[in-house]
């Protein structure tokens, strides 16, 4: 039982990253309709500014809080320069073409930049002490604290402040938010920058579990995961999303535990949950139905 609990709580850690990318898919999905192969990667290059300011000799904190701000801004100049002169293109497959693009010359960007000749990884500083707490990993308890926090936040932005308002209201539709002077294009640019600073948040959480080692595939199955829990919760759902992260991070840690027999059993998880959620309810959990007059 008490190997359960453990393996539960590793679940928990470790989805509560998974949560994280898959709110700042869900995010910038809402705002745009658009699918960003490139979250992970964004959140990898945010990581890699992060372990830079640690070694400047800055705190872990204030190198998360800095990097916060710094990603902010990148997602923003990232929607202006890179996705606003496809965004309304009659294919959407131009949109997805430019993110896989940038999820190529991103990584490929933060190994140029931040990784020297022959070395392989970089070491993180640990966000959260060793030991327990209550019982339970004290860094699991944080990681939880710190998807609480988002969440708590996030609600906050898009509930009780006129600049959610005008988000949900691009959200839901653009024409009519036009009419009352809503500027989209600006909504959608701070879409962007808030999934690109809820991601950044991610991949500090990523890159401090375990040793604190990370290199450049840090996020590539992070963003499979979170994809799975995004899919599984609803791409338009914030709660779902982070509904999906955890239950995909507990089932993953629970498949590796139990039936670990066949190599790279753990990858069957989110692929497994992704096909069976698309055949079974397209929309997720907590998605919404869409009702359209023809």
């Amino acid at each position: 039982m008490q190997l359960f609990f453990d393996q539960f709580m590793n679940g928990i850690g470790a989805g509560v990253v998974f949560a994280s990318v898959a709110l700042a898919l869900v995010i910038i999905y809402r705002t745009t309709g658009l699918l960003n192969f490139a979250q992970g990667e964004m959140a990898l290059f945010s990581t890699f500014v992060a372990w830079w300011f640690t070694d400047r000799g800055l705190g872990v904190v204030a190198a998360l809080l800095l990097t916060i701000v710094v990603s902010f801004v990148g997602g923003a100049v990232i929607e202006r320069v890179l996705i606003r002169p496809v965004e309304n293109s009659k294919s959407p497959l131009n949109v997805v073409i430019v993110t896989l693009g940038m999820f190529l010359a991103i990584n490929a960007l933060a190994a140029l930049i931040f990784i020297k000749p022959g070395q392989e990884a970089l070491q993180m500083p640990l966000l959260f002490p060793d030991g327990k707490t209550l019982g339970m990993q004290t860094a699991t308890l944080g990681r939880a604290g710190i998807l609480v926090a988002e969440c708590v936040l996030l609600y906050l932005l898009l509930q009780k402040t006129k600049l959610g308002l005008m988000l949900r209201a691009v959200a839901s539709n653009p024409e009519s938010s036009k009419l009352v002077g809503i500027n989209p294009g600006a909504m959608l640019m701070v879409g962007w920058a808030i999934a690109s600073s809820i991601g950044a948040v991610a991949g500090v959480l990523a890159a401090s579990r375990g040793t604190g080692s990370f290199d450049t595939s840090l996020m590539q199955q992070v963003l499979v995961y979170a994809f799975a829990a995004a899919a599984l919760g609803g791409f338009d759902s914030p709660l779902g999303a982070v509904v999906g992260g955890l239950v995909v991070g507990v089932a993953n840690s629970l498949t590796i535990q139990y039936i670990h027999a066949l190599e790279g059993i753990e990858l069957v998880v989110p692929f497994g949950l992704i096909l069976v959620v698309l055949l079974v309810r397209p929309n997720g959990l907590f998605g919404r139905n869409v009702v359209e007059r023809v």
